[in-house]
């Protein structure tokens, strides 16, 4: 009897698109409908539980992943879906992700009734955002904007936006298009304005690795230039030593046997960014983002990896 393949995932909107998106992908690769060839578990993390408070101040991104790798880890469920900005650099023992799907847009969408973008933001505004890179970055622009948290699922935030909490917010672009709000979206920010997070738009797969049933299915639509463009970028984040503590953004893109990587830190005040880029072979990628992160590391000092 073939195997039905138990898939691990948060219960957002967001989270189960793109659970039912990695079941369509095992589904063509046993021959099967997605619904005969795997089974979503719906798995509470404390990330989704607590949501008064910035994750920086809870312990970063692996508030999103404990509780599901735990999982993965029993034998609870055979494959856990991410979105791969939420994971921590470090896996746990006997965890690997090895398969990624086609990476979408990685910018982030601007969203507010008061402007069109950053800049014609009214003096003094307010922008509604929990992520330290984007308060940064738009601090870096628009100094006089002041920020207050807005955590929960997209439909929570655009309530809020709504409700005038906020006169804009920033959210990821592959997000809104895959629950069908590209809608909402006032304007993209262009890469240059605001760089994205690293591994933003991408969806990794994570399996125990010694599961080979599992390591067959996910290698037949593993999307390798998103792999690489992906192993670029953590690498950065990795020497980093990133969390939810620090602002760090990063975006690799490939043409050709070129990999294009550009990285970036920031105070959280966005008083001081710190920028570099890399090219070289794609095939290098982890190398060419661990020798940015370097550079990065070695020209902010370890006031930028500190919190007060």
């Amino acid at each position: 009897m073939q195997r039905r393949f138990r898939i691990g995932t948060r219960g957002s909107k967001l989270a189960l698109i793109q659970a039912h998106m990695v079941a369509a992908h095992v589904g063509r690769a046993l021959g099967l409908p997605p619904e005969e060839a795997a089974e979503i578990v719906v798995i509470k993390t404390t990330g989704d539980q607590v949501q008064d408070r910035n994750l920086s101040e809870l312990g970063g991104k692996g508030l999103f992943t404990k509780e599901i790798e735990d999982a993965l880890t029993s034998g609870g469920i055979d494959l856990a879906v991410h979105s791969m900005k939420d994971m921590p650099t470090a896996l746990p023992d006997g965890l690997v992700i090895d398969c990624l799907l086609e990476r979408a847009d990685p910018r982030d969408a601007f969203l507010s009734s008061k402007a069109t973008s950053i800049a014609t933001l009214p003096k003094g505004a307010i922008v509604g955002t929990s992520s330290l890179r984007r308060a940064a970055q738009v601090k870096a622009r628009r100094p006089d904007v002041s920020i207050v948290p807005f955590r929960g699922n997209v439909d929570t935030r655009l309530a809020k936006l709504e409700q005038g909490i906020a006169d804009a917010t920033l959210l990821a672009m592959a997000g809104l298009t895959r629950m069908g709000l590209a809608d909402k979206v006032t304007a993209a920010l262009s890469t240059d304005e605001i760089l994205p997070a690293v591994a933003q738009g991408a969806i990794g797969i994570e399996r125990r690795a010694s599961d080979e049933d599992a390591a067959r299915i996910v290698a037949t639509f593993h999307h390798a230039e998103t792999g690489l463009r992906v192993a670029a970028e953590r690498a950065l984040l990795a020497v980093l030593d990133g969390s939810c503590r620090t602002p760090i953004a990063a975006l690799a893109e490939i043409s050709g046997k070129k990999l294009m990587l550009r990285g970036m830190i920031l105070t959280p005040d966005g008083a001081e960014v710190i920028e570099t880029s890399r090219e070289g072979l794609a095939s290098d990628a982890a190398a060419i983002g661990a020798d940015a992160g370097r550079e990065l590391k070695g020209r902010a000092g370890p006031h930028f990896f500190t919190i007060d």
